[in-house]
């Protein structure tokens, strides 16, 4: 009898599995929207509110710091409750901090919103990177891992076009934590219907019925049902934090950890700052939206290259790569732009290199760590390299705030991935070739 995790990990893929994976996807482009709303609503807020850039850098970094938190605490709950269960509360989560930050008045309330919101957005990336590894084949799991990742600017492209006609429509910013808060509670139901419990996790917590779910999806995957369940591990690894930082893994968790932390600080700034920066260059708001809309395009376009490239090519090489461009990218953003287009343009080309790098580097954390510590693993990582993306806008906003201009705030900020880049050349790991 042949464990069904190594079943899914050498057969072609059901359309059931690709669908999970479509929907943990769409999560991920949930999560994008409703991390960068705030930017969207920024310009808006600090005309209301007549608040300074450091009181703006520091409400734009709030869901981070929640954010952080959740991967770390949610994404470890994940390996001891299960996957599914995990999504569908960090939906919940969302949904009501969405709509909560549309009532706030003012910026501490809004701030409270926006960190509880940020809690299940961190939850949620941590959930779905172990949905996706779980899901799929060894072929193909590079491959799946970084067009989930790519989900996130898809998700502020359709999210950010619609947040774009809203304020330009109804000139209230707070239609876009609206829109969002109903457009993520409308995933609860299709969890609940497409996507099943992980067979990796059933097999390895094996709770009451697990035999029961592991078949159901088995024969609708088309396999046949086991008549029993197979020997359990011979050892079991305990998901905890103390299992992320054991020999063989503590240097891996470490430099990971470190490249998260360093990345998600450029890149943070990058998207956060770039409508409050187009607004302060003389344009309007609804203008200042659509840049950071072409931002996310070439992020997407940059995910799906990468996801293409790792068929053929190492998935480290192409993230240190991504990271080493996207540094000079948003170096040359800082120069300044006359116009839109021009603005459009290098914010495109500096997200595709830095968001293709951030879908790598999902990729490789999904390959880092066993299914046991998955989730444990990409919780931590990124729960803890939050800290440099709620870092980013903050410390941008304090050297906004001191007089610097944008090139030497840009060519600051920039380093974060050149010393990311560095670190992950140096990571060694053992690549995980079944769920």
């Amino acid at each position: 009898m042949e464990d069904p995790r190594a079943t899914i990990a050498r057969e072609p893929m059901h359309y059931r599995q690709v669908i999970a994976i479509a929907i943990a996807t769409a999560l991920n482009a949930l999560d994008g929207f409703d991390v960068l709303s705030i930017s969207f609503a920024a310009p808006g807020i600090a005309k209301d509110w007549g608040i300074d850039r450091a009181a703006l850098g520091l409400v734009l970094s709030m869901e981070l710091f929640g954010m952080g938190v959740g991967a770390f605490v949610l994404g470890s709950l994940a390996d001891k409750v299960g996957r599914r269960p995990m999504l569908l509360a960090c939906l919940v989560i969302m949904g009501t901090g969405m709509f909560m930050a549309s009532t706030a008045t003012s910026v501490p309330i809004l701030s409270a919103y926006r960190l509880f919101t940020g809690l299940g957005i961190g939850g949620m990336l941590a959930a779905t990177n172990a949905v996706v590894a779980e899901c799929s084949n060894a072929k193909r799991r590079n491959l799946t891992v970084a067009i989930m990742a790519g989900g996130y600017p898809m998700g502020a492209i359709v999210g950010g076009s619609v947040a774009s006609w809203l304020l330009a429509e109804t000139g209230r910013w707070q239609s876009v934590f609206e829109f969002g808060a109903v457009v993520t509670l409308c995933f609860i139901p299709l969890v609940l219907w497409l996507v099943p419990e992980t067979m990796a996790f059933l097999l390895l917590k094996r709770p009451a019925g697990a035999l029961e779910k592991i078949n159901r999806t088995l024969v609708r995957q088309g396999r046949q049902p086991l008549p029993q369940m197979p020997p359990a591990d011979p050892v079991k690894q305990k998901a905890s934090v103390a299992a992320l930082f054991a020999p063989g893994l503590a240097s891996v968790s470490t430099m990971l950890t470190a490249v998260c932390f360093f990345h998600m600080m450029t890149f943070y700034f990058l998207v956060k700052w770039i409508p409050k920066i187009v607004v302060d260059l003389g344009f309007p708001p609804a203008s200042a939206g659509g840049v950071l809309v072409w931002a996310n395009i070439g992020g997407a376009i940059g995910s799906i290259t990468v996801s293409v490239l790792s068929q053929k090519v190492g998935i480290r090489p192409l993230v240190v790569a991504s990271m080493v461009l996207g540094s000079g990218a948003v170096m040359l953003f800082g120069q300044g732009f006359s116009t839109l287009s021009g603005l459009s343009l290098i914010a495109c080309v500096a997200c595709f290199f830095t968001n293709a790098a951030i879908a790598g580097f999902y990729a490789v954390i999904a390959q880092s760590y066993p299914a046991a510590l998955r989730g444990g693993g990409t919780g931590l990582v990124v729960g803890v390299g939050r800290a440099g993306a709620a870092l980013g806008p903050i410390v941008a906003g304090l050297l906004f705030n001191a007089g610097w201009g944008l090139a030497p705030v840009a060519m600051t900020m920039a380093c974060g991935t050149l010393i990311a880049a560095v670190v992950l050349s140096l990571v060694r790991y053992r690549e995980s070739t079944i769920a």
